[in-house]
């Protein structure tokens, strides 16, 4: 069943204009299903709920839902087609909830868990996730081979939280207190000035 829908999902995902730009089902099973799954480790240790910060199509939320239901899951998206594809995907899991807003407009200090994966920047993705991670949980971010983890580290420490780990692709981001006063930053701002 797990497997089917997860297919099911997939074939949706590329037959959705405007949520990839992957051309074929194995490169979307790769991308999108594979790379997400590999937080799952991370993600089961921190047990509690968990945010997918500019879900899109759904990953990674939407894979780790499926293979952690004992988690609640939170999809989020500003943009409301994508809220319309992610409800639709996600009407048989009931772990999960999808939320239409911006990240910098969500309750602070709340999850467990933040993801994030192509949202933006690694910086730029540290800061509109980290807001919303509770004291002692953790932003995962799925970054490339370019990254400067010292750069996302930086804008870690400005958001009381550190870089935890940095593992092939996965950088991990603890949070150590209470988000700061002056975050987040009004909606737009994490993207049009960058902390680094």
């Amino acid at each position: 069943m797990e497997s089917e829908f997860l297919e099911r999902w997939l074939e949706e995902v590329l037959a959705t204009p405007g949520l990839t730009s992957l051309g074929s089902l194995a490169e979307a099973r790769r991308v999108l299903l594979d790379d997400a799954l590999r937080a799952a480790p991370v993600v089961a240790a921190a047990s509690g709920p968990v945010v997918d910060v500019g879900s899109g199509g759904g990953s990674p939320g939407i894979p780790l839902a499926v293979a952690l239901p004992e988690i609640e899951f939170t999809l989020l998206d500003a943009q409301r087609r994508k809220v319309q594809f992610l409800e639709r995907a996600a009407r048989d899991l009931a772990n999960v909830e999808v939320v239409w807003g911006r990240a910098e407009e969500q309750p602070l200090d709340t999850f467990a868990v933040t993801l994030a994966k192509a949202l933006a920047s690694p910086p730029v993705a540290a800061e509109l996730c980290l807001p919303l991670a509770r004291p002692g949980g953790i932003s995962v971010l799925w970054v490339g081979e370019n990254a400067e983890p010292e750069a996302v580290g930086r804008v870690a420490e400005r958001l009381n939280a550190q870089l935890e780990e940095d593992r092939e692709g996965l950088l991990v981001l603890r949070k150590l207190g209470p988000t700061p006063a002056g975050f987040p930053r009004r909606p737009g701002m994490a993207k049009k000035r960058p902390l680094d």
